[in-house]
């Protein structure tokens, strides 16, 4: 049936209020949390006011609140507050269903409505969003009846338990692969047929096994600086502190590069590069995406010798928290004003160095949880894929579904 109920604005179904501007100066160290929008992505770093709130300032867990200023797909939109009871931020909006509306349909509604807006937004950088009152309230929905609205977010909220599930897997898969390279890669536990891991020797930031070598960088790796001379090469790469190199274009979703791409660096299959302002965030990966691709001129291009180090177990080495730290250390103690690291002080960091073939066993026992990881995120993604296009049915008039009846008792 097409009849999937009234039309409506946002605006005559539910109440947007405001929340309070919060100054630095009335912060204090315990009271109510100040809910502010980072609080709404799950962070549990709050500042606390411990003065008289107004009425209309409190929210209680359970409450459906709305961030109109925020980045895409993380803080802006809606989200049902978990808790603790605490005082509203400006940036969000508390938002109150009328008379027959459901709360949690509502969210789900909302929810359908971010994407609409996330889409036609612009905000002042690309991730961000940056909306009036009126973009929400006068976006049109479908309202269906009360227990239709009830039966649609039953429905709904199943899924939503299914990717907390994933999600809260995906976490301690992460927390396992993290873990597992640590204790591989710093020899804290060594493969069968490798040796003991008992005697150990100290580096600056680590310590390994005492059969295994310790170098410096620049003895194990060289420096690759190429440029892009005749503009012959038109892949355009760059590096991200989660998922390495990737294709800027299709990461992005626009050009953020320059036109002219003679004066970028070229980076081939098995080279490593990082941005020299951000590698202190983790922004270092191995270029496994194309066979010749460039990068921009501030990035450090460089290449493991393949004799002495294996590049999948250099990758996992690199990415570590250790090295990030060693990373934001070294970047600043650099000489250089703009906190850039340079191959020169890059070249002198100390790296983990067993035995060739240990190295090729630790990456491919690296790589198996890896694999797992990404099976699960995968899994994940076809959970939130399925539940965009459940919504869309459900929720709108093109759909054209109708949430099934409780049945007759």
């Amino acid at each position: 049936m097409l009849d999937h109920g009234q039309r409506c604005s946002l605006g005559e179904i539910c109440t947007f209020t405001n929340g309070n501007g919060f100054r630095p100066k009335d912060w204090a160290k315990d009271g109510l949390p100040i809910i502010r929008i980072q609080n709404l992505n799950g962070s549990q770093e709050f500042n606390y006011f411990d003065g008289e709130p107004r009425k209309n300032w409190i929210v209680e867990p359970g409450e459906l609140l709305f961030a109109w200023a925020g980045v895409k797909g993380v803080s802006f939109g809606p989200t049902i507050w978990p808790g603790p009871r605490g005082v509203l931020n400006q940036h969000i909006y508390r938002v109150t269903p009328k008379a027959a509306v459901d709360l949690h349909w509502l969210h789900a509604a909302l929810q359908l409505v971010t994407r609409r807006v996330e889409a036609k937004s612009h905000g002042f950088k690309s991730s961000l969003v940056h909306v009036h009152k009126s973009d929400i309230t006068e976006q049109v929905v479908s309202v269906p009846p009360l227990p239709e609205q009830r039966r649609i977010a039953g429905i709904l909220r199943t899924w939503d338990e299914a990717i907390d599930a994933a999600s809260r897997l995906i976490d301690a898969k992460r927390r396992r692969l993290d873990a597992i390279t640590f204790r591989l890669v710093f020899g804290g536990a060594r493969l069968a047929n490798f040796g003991d891991a008992s005697a150990r020797q100290e580096a600056r930031w680590f310590n390994v096994p005492a059969a295994w070598r310790v170098a410096k960088i620049g003895d194990l790796a060289k420096e690759v600086s190429r440029t892009n001379a005749d503009g012959a090469v038109s892949e355009v790469l760059s590096c991200s502190k989660h998922d390495g190199f990737v294709r800027s274009l299709e990461y992005f979703k626009k050009q953020i590069f320059s036109a002219d791409l003679s004066g970028y660096k070229i980076i081939a299959r098995g080279d490593f590069g990082f941005p020299s302002n951000h590698v202190e965030e983790g922004s270092i990966g191995l270029q496994t995406i194309a066979d010749i691709g460039v990068v921009s001129p501030i990035y450090c291009v460089f290449r493991f010798d393949a004799k002495k180090v294996d590049a999948d177990y250099a990758f996992r080495v690199l990415k570590t928290s250790v090295f990030r730290h060693m990373f934001s250390v070294a970047t600043s103690a650099s000489v250089d004003r703009r906190g850039s690291l340079r191959w020169k002080e890059f070249r002198k960091l100390p790296f983990p160095v067993p035995p060739l073939a240990e190295q090729q066993a630790i990456a491919a026992a690296i790589d198996l949880a890896a694999q797992d990881l990404a099976t699960s995120k995968a899994h994940l993604d076809a959970l939130k894929r399925q539940k965009r296009g459940l919504m869309q049915k459900l929720l709108t008039v093109t759909g054209a579904w109708r949430a099934p009846a409780e049945p007759a008792v």
